[in-house]
Parts: C-alpha cells; structure tokens; sequence
C-alpha cells in the first residue's frame, strides 16, 4: 500500500496496529506518522518501531492516505473539531473509537469517506478480530486500504449494517476482559485448593488455549464438545451444574447486553449518571 498512513492517538491500540503493519504487513516505518500530546510517548514509539512522530493533528493528516483516529472517545469530539475540513479529499478516515458514528464522524470531518472498526486486544500479537463497515461513499480502493490495515491485526470481517459494530464492540472488543476475569477466577480458585499460584497459572492458561486449538481442529457446536468432557455423574457434571444453578449464563449474557446498550450511548454522546 502506498502513500503515509497517520495514527492521531498513539495509544496502546495504535502501537499494536502500528508494529502489525510493520512486522506483518510489510509497511516501512517511514510511511507511519504518530500524532499525539504527549511527547515522551512519541519519543518512545520513534525509538521502538522508527515511525515518525508530531505533535499537530492538522499537520498529521495533510498529506495522509489513511488517517487512523485512535484515541478515547471522550476526546473524539474536541478531535473531529480540530480535524473537520482538513482530511485530504482523497483519503480515507479508519476509526477504532468504541460507539462513534460514522455520520457523525462524516458530518463533523466534513469527509465522506470513513470506516468505522472494532479491534480488540489479541491484535498486539496479530490474533485479534475486526468487524468494520464503511459509509456508502467509501470507494473500493479505500476500502482494500482499510483492510489491509486491519489484517495486519489478525482476522477482519466486514459488515454492510452499522448495527453489527456496537454488537461487536460488547461482544468481541470487550471479550478479552471477560476471559480474564473467567481466567483468573479459575486461578484464585486454584490457588483456594490449594497450588501454588505458578502452577494454577500453567494449568488454566493451558486449558484455555487447549481448548481453543481443540475446538479449532474439530469444530462441532460447543455444547456437544462441552457434552465429550461431561462423564453422568462425574465431577464436571457436577462443576456444570453448580454454574448453571449460579446463573452464569446469565450473568454473563447480561453483562455483555450492558457492554452493548453503554456502546450505544457513547455512540449517542450520552453520559452516565456517574459522569455528570
């Protein structure tokens, strides 16, 4: 991909998208520019992955291809204001901010072409999944750009429905938190039986990543998977049990609903009542 690819926010989210293009995707470190406040954290990722740096977001986008807006969401609206009018007509906007619109960004960039991204952590290490979509103005070539950025993440899928992103973003872009907490639950839990804290580590990350690789070569429904490690009366049947008796499908089917509904609000500009 030719032409400068610019990242106003150099957050822990861009610098993973940032070492993917260069170490999977082939992308010189010359061809990256990092916009951000805080200069001690430019310096950093210049002397790490020798990208250019600034500290002027209008500059940044100038001659930018593709101009990824990285940052929290509680700053996009003070950043779409200091942007608008001044994205290049031929570039293309790539947002990986969590409930922004893309009419609202489009409308507040005065740009048309925007893609708007849910990436989630696993990216850092190139295993990450995207669901992106684009405004309908957004041209074919704008689109391959954006996609190969988000391959250089790990897997991508592209939807045509906006809705799908706030789905994705309680779903997959949050994900990550809830498997840690699952994960080092099974730790402290280990630990209560009695290991040491080193070994309930090494068991459960195993387990876990085990389980994934053995879903992955046999990939039938997960009940029935569930249902091959479920002896009558045994003492997963009876781990399952005590889970299903606790309520954690419902706990977690409802937390992800919360994680959806507060998407949508951010993306409504609305703040909790613990903002206000």
């Amino acid at each position: 991909m030719e032409g400068k690819i610019v990242f106003i926010g150099p957050g822990v989210m861009a610098e993973a998208m940032c070492s993917g293009l260069i170490e999977r995707g082939g992308m010189e470190p010359a061809a990256i520019l990092m916009s951000g406040p805080e200069q001690d954290r430019l310096d950093e990722l210049a002397e790490k992955y020798g990208v250019k740096t600034t500290t002027e977001n209008r500059e940044a986008v100038d001659k930018g291809k593709v101009i990824v807006l990285s940052i929290k969401p509680q700053r996009l609206g003070d950043v779409l204001k200091e942007l608008s009018g001044s994205i290049p007509a031929e570039a293309v906007v790539l947002s990986i901010v969590a409930g922004a619109r893309l009419g609202t960004m489009s409308d507040e960039l005065q740009h048309k072409a925007v893609v708007r991204a849910m990436p989630n952590t696993p990216a850092q290490v190139g295993e990450g999944i995207t669901v992106w979509t684009t405004t309908e103005t957004t041209t074919p070539e704008q689109k391959e750009c954006a996609g190969f950025i988000l391959k250089a993440l790990g897997k991508e899928i592209h939807v045509d429905d906006e809705e799908y992103l706030d789905m994705a973003t309680a779903l997959s872009g949050t994900g990550p938190a809830y498997v840690f907490l699952f994960m080092e639950a099974m730790v402290d839990a280990g630990v209560h039986l009695g290991f040491p804290r080193r070994i309930s580590e090494e068991l459960v990350v195993q387990t876990i990543k085990g389980s994934v690789a053995y879903y992955e070569s046999h990939p039938n429904h997960m009940a029935r998977l569930k249902n091959q490690v479920t002896s009558p009366g045994g003492t997963s049947a009876e781990a399952l049990y005590y889970l299903e008796k606790a309520g954690f499908r419902t706990a977690l089917s409802r937390a992800i609903w919360a994680a959806y509904e507060r998407s949508v609000q951010l993306g409504e500009g609305k703040k909790r009542k613990t903002d206000v």
